[in-house]
């Protein structure tokens, strides 16, 4: 990790630890300098990342401030997977299916790799306090993610991706459809076929331009609520 990234780090946790409101003023640009013992131009990339994730945002000529939404229990459709969003909620999984197999057209096609190559394929239910939140179907380039077992893809699989693996996740496409669950899908999530579901599909990337993931989740309606954050407007 970068030096401007684990400064960043230690930002964000300092406001979730200190549960900082809206609108609190960080110290300025020499006292965090001192703080870190790093130049300014580190100072200055790791607050522009915390800004780019919503979570500062600046007022010229007055300084850094906190951005924090007040409502608990949103996901945010954000580049980490939706566990560090669900912060005080027990999030749990049960695997359905992990193999290592050829990806489909549609899956070569969205991980830009050769359908010769091999990609993990992950189905599994995910829990939000014991209640259904969601069906995910994931394949993985297996390049890159070079291991997976059910022991990890019952836990947070980009936490293992990014700290076991020391993968540098970038950014995310995301396409959003509002449909209805299938009999499989309904049973799954403890619904009725017919029922609503958002139905999200997701190509993660690394920092470096590269798809990893590329992600099927079909949202359990009554236990999913969502949250959508710009980090500014031009015009």
């Amino acid at each position: 990790m970068l030096k401007y990234q684990q400064i960043a780090n230690e930002i964000q946790q300092d406001i979730e630890k200190n549960d900082l409101p809206q609108g609190t003023k960080l110290p300025v640009l020499e006292t965090l300098m001192s703080q870190y013992k790093t130049s300014k131009s580190t100072v200055i990339k790791a607050l522009s990342l915390l800004e780019r994730k919503g979570l500062v945002y600046q007022v010229r000529g007055s300084g850094i401030f906190v951005r924090r939404r007040n409502r608990k229990g949103y996901i945010s459709f954000s580049n980490q997977g939706f566990s560090d969003e669900l912060t005080g909620f027990d999030i749990t999984a049960k695997v359905l299916e992990l193999d290592v197999r050829k990806p489909s057209a549609d899956v070569a096609f969205n991980l830009k790799t050769d359908p010769e190559d091999d990609v993990y394929y992950v189905k599994r239910i995910r829990y939000i306090n014991g209640q259904t939140l969601c069906l995910e179907e994931s394949y993985y380039n297996k390049a890159i993610v070079t291991y997976l077992n059910n022991e990890i893809a019952t836990g947070s699989i980009f936490d293992y991706i990014s700290k076991a693996l020391g993968a540098k996740i970038g950014f995310s496409d995301l396409y959003v459809h509002i449909q209805k669950l299938n009999e499989n899908e309904a049973q799954h999530l403890g619904l009725l076929a017919g029922d609503p579901k958002l139905f999200v599909e997701t190509i993660f990337y690394l920092n470096n331009g590269v798809p990893f993931d590329f992600s099927r989740i079909s949202y359990n309606y009554e236990q999913s609520q969502f949250f959508f954050q710009s980090t500014g407007y031009s015009l």
